[in-house]
């Protein structure tokens, strides 16, 4: 009878160990609102990503399409343009070679960043040297939820509360729970991020990773889009104050102080340290932890909290450790929450620097690697940084984190340099022997 060998090793007896993942690169369209007056009515999804795509190996010629190993792309509305296996077909469309396969994903918000997390997973236990993760909405053509069809059984064994099904409505209800977080205070935030965003864009901060996409419009022609179409860098407190809050009579979430309905797409290359150094490919960030957790779906904004607590513990770090954090901005009341529970102040600044989708919009599935790309763009202006977080809140009640490690701070260290140092030194002690 043969006998099970230890989960550590290969059958020749060789320990597997887990590789290094790193960020290489990471490209989007610029977002557009939503409708038919949007910079893309009219425009494919999946058009949209290959533009990423093809953006991603235009600026790393070093990459040869056929080193790349998976393509995957996630969409939270799988359905025409952003459906039949979404990640293979953006592929094919982007003239990858045919032997370059791909798949969709969906964790709604969380798509992109589930894409990326996932493939890294691949990278780490060498199924995949390099791959493409990113992700795609088009909510003009797809509204949130448009031919969805729930289980009955959500309503009548009351798994959930109905609300919890409108994002708007979970954002009500957190602000129920935390009194502290006002109305005044989420408008306060709103303003901060349209504000940090047009600086950001200001000093050339924005556009290196915008991939131009140009739209046909009846009428109109061709354009060219190079700018982000959502923000409103002169809103002040007193137009948001006399906005509608649409979810609840007298509420407090508004247009104003939340994202909106938007059309983008992103897409990033991964790949593990020993083949970036092969292939001489940049590093922009070391992946070095990531989680996903589960909350009650009525009050879904809160769960990027127990993700980082999560992502945290299994990095051995704390939030003290962080020096920048990019949080998704589905709505204020859900960015305040998470800083509240970590003792971060409302203006901190080493919160979205760049400003986040309050201002610059949030096509969903895409909005993970949006984050990564503003991450990694500090990274490089901020060496004294040595760990970020990239979160989220994910609709239906889950969040998450992921940490990565600035390859410009002095603490850094390039495993695949490490590496092969360790190995020349093994085959210098084995000749001498």
């Amino acid at each position: 009878m043969s006998q099970a060998r230890p989960s550590g090793e290969h059958s020749s007896g060789s320990p597997r160990t887990v590789r290094d993942v790193v960020f290489v690169d990471g490209v989007r369209t610029p977002f557009g609102k939503a409708g038919e007056k949007g910079i893309y009515a009219g425009t494919r999804a999946d058009d949209l990503m290959v533009k990423c795509i093809r953006e991603l190996l235009r600026r790393n010629p070093s990459l040869p399409a056929a080193r790349i190993d998976e393509v995957a792309v996630a969409a939270t509305t799988q359905t025409g343009d952003q459906g039949l296996t979404l990640g293979r077909t953006a592929a094919l469309l982007a003239g990858l070679p045919r032997t370059v396969p791909g798949f969709a994903i969906d964790r709604m918000c969380a798509g992109a960043m589930t894409a990326v997390t996932t493939t890294a997973s691949g990278i780490g236990f060498g199924a995949y040297d390099v791959v493409i993760a990113g992700g795609v909405e088009h909510m003009g053509n797809h509204p949130m939820g448009s031919g969805a069809d729930p289980n009955p059984r959500f309503m009548s064994e009351r798994l959930v509360d109905p609300a919890a099904l409108n994002m708007g409505n979970t954002a009500e209800n957190l602000h129920d729970r935390f009194p502290a977080i006002t109305k005044e205070r989420t408008d306060a935030y709103a303003i901060a991020s349209q504000q940090k965003l047009a600086a950001a864009y200001a000093s050339d901060r924005i556009q290196p990773d915008l991939v131009p996409v140009a739209s046909l419009k009846p009428g109109q022609g061709w354009t060219v889009n190079t700018v982000d179409e959502p923000p409103r860098p002169g809103t002040t407190l007193e137009d948001l104050a006399a906005l509608r809050t649409p979810f609840r009579a007298h509420g407090r979430v508004t247009a104003g102080n939340a994202a909106g309905l938007n059309d983008g797409a992103t897409a990033a290359v991964l790949a593990s340290s020993e083949a970036a150094a092969e292939l001489g490919l940049p590093v922009k960030m070391r992946l070095v932890s990531y989680a996903y957790a589960g909350v009650e779906p009525e009050v879904m904004g809160i769960g990027p909290v127990p993700a980082t607590e999560k992502a945290l513990k299994n990095a051995g770090l704390s939030i003290e450790d962080i020096g920048l954090f990019e949080i998704n901005e589905a709505f204020a009341v859900q960015v305040l929450s998470f800083l509240d529970h970590f003792g971060i102040s409302d203006d901190d600044p080493r919160v979205n620097r760049y400003g986040g989708a309050i201002a610059v919009g949030h096509p969903l599935a895409s909005s993970g690697v949006r984050l990564m790309n503003q991450l990694a763009r500090q990274f490089e202006e901020d060496p004294s940084v040595r760990y970020g977080i990239t979160t989220m809140c994910i609709g239906l009640g889950m969040g998450a984190t992921v940490i990565w490690e600035n390859p410009h701070h002095s603490d850094y260290t390039d495993s695949s340099a490490a590496s092969t140092e360790t190995a020349a030194a093994a085959t210098t002690e084995g000749a001498a022997a």
